[in-house]
């Protein structure tokens, strides 16, 4: 045990070291050691205005409706009452259905009364409308499943309801709109679809480049086997070959939901929408300051991704961002942290927005791999390296670095 324990003191020093660094939050002149961070500017929402800025059941917001549910539907389990005493719920029905939502819901509301004490000191959070059993809102409302509320401050104070609406969003609703003067709307996905997201896999269906130009899909991928990826973090340049040394997660029979992106060259790559990829402008040439990692589900329409061509990293413009359903979830390991799927190049990391962090604390770990050599391909679930340093990550991380849908899986 004593190479785990090595192991794991490595990166957790190398994770530390990171975060008091001033460079680790992004490009440019750093804070300096021993400066306290100026306090996060908060800009009230406009009325009407909605964030994020696309339409409330797409991809990008709280997703598609999944149908009504009653008190004698089987989904009736999936809501849960909130008894919070820091929120005032009108109940003008007086049947209790405003304090009914899904756990996302209660958990994103139960934060933001806390943001609001916060902000007005004596008054709390009141919500006007939440789980709708009477008909009450359009057809494919998401009130109906206990995923939206309408809220109010406790003093009705309309002034405020603009950085109420900011406070919704700092709070992590999914989509929060100024809908009237009289109430903000928030709402957020569903539980189904934020356990089918988190994490960063690839379909087993996902094919990989190896060595000699063989494609070999990755349900039949193992440590040892070389597979095309970029030759540095920054994904610029010429690619290489690079060995697998691990399956972050490995979960072979499983079906979940994947964001499938697809670009004008007829590239397509499917991921979980928590994984990262590289992106990049569309003008110019390929360099340092251009490529970054964003997660999947935040990339976007005229937007670029690295595609190959041979042993060269080139450009394709994405043209859409979709859910489909596959079979199988697989994260392999290279040596250089990057590979590239279905002739696109993606990050091998996830969850976290840092490809550079996610690279450097599990060196400890391909520096082992790469001395142990390869290891027969291993059981089914996550690697217990990168899930005790997500755990550790979250206590030591703002809650921003991480993907919105959460990070139950590895890194």
């Amino acid at each position: 045990m004593r190479i785990p324990f090595l192991l794991l003191t490595a990166s957790l020093c190398a994770m530390v070291l990171l975060l008091l660094a001033p460079a680790s939050e992004g490009c440019g002149p750093g804070r300096g050691y021993g400066k306290r961070r100026p306090p996060k500017k908060l800009i009230p929402l406009a009325y009407k205005q909605f964030s994020p800025n696309v339409a409330e059941k797409t991809l990008g917001a709280s997703g598609r409706p999944e149908g009504k549910i009653t008190r004698n539907s089987e989904r009736f389990k999936e809501l849960t009452p909130n008894y919070n005493t820091d929120i005032i719920f009108k109940d003008e029905e007086d049947t209790g259905a405003d304090r009914l939502m899904t756990q996302r819901c209660k958990d994103k509301l139960n934060s933001l009364a806390i943001s609001v004490m916060n902000m007005w000191p004596g008054v709390k959070l009141r919500v006007t409308e939440g789980w709708d059993e009477d008909g009450h809102h359009s057809e494919d409302s998401l009130h109906y499943e206990g995923r939206a509320v309408d809220i109010t401050t406790s003093d009705r104070d309309r002034n405020k309801y603009a950085m109420l609406a900011r406070l919704a969003v700092e709070a992590g609703f999914d989509w929060v709109y100024y809908e009237s003067k009289a109430h903000i709307h928030c709402s957020v996905k569903s539980e189904h679809s934020v356990a089918a997201k988190t994490g960063g896999c690839f379909p087993g269906d996902a094919q990989v480049t190896l060595e000699g130009g063989v494609t070999k899909q990755m349900r039949d991928l193992h440590p040892g086997d070389r597979v095309l990826a970029s030759s540095t973090t920054d994904a610029r340049g010429s690619l290489l070959y690079s060995p697998v040394l691990a399956f972050l997660d490995l979960q072979t029979n499983v079906t979940k939901i994947f964001t499938l992106i697809g670009t004008n060259t007829g590239l397509n790559i499917t991921l979980t929408a928590a994984h990262l990829i590289f992106v990049t402008d569309c003008v110019g040439g390929l360099s340092q300051d251009g490529v970054r990692t964003t997660f999947a589900s935040e990339v976007k329409p005229g937007q670029c991704i690295l595609t190959s061509q041979g042993t060269e990293a080139t450009k394709a413009v994405v043209t859409f961002v979709e859910e489909r359903q596959s079979t199988g979830l697989y994260a392999p390991l290279t040596q250089h942290g990057s590979i590239v799927v279905n002739s696109v190049l993606a990050s091998c990391y996830a969850a976290v927005d840092n490809h550079h962090l996610a690279h450097w604390v599990l060196a400890p770990l391909r520096f082992v791999r790469t001395l142990m050599g390869a290891e027969e391909q291993q059981t089914d679930g996550v690697h217990w390296y990168p899930w005790l340093l997500q755990k550790v990550g979250e206590m030591l991380l703002a809650p921003k670095h991480f993907h919105p849908l959460g990070t139950e899986r590895g890194l």
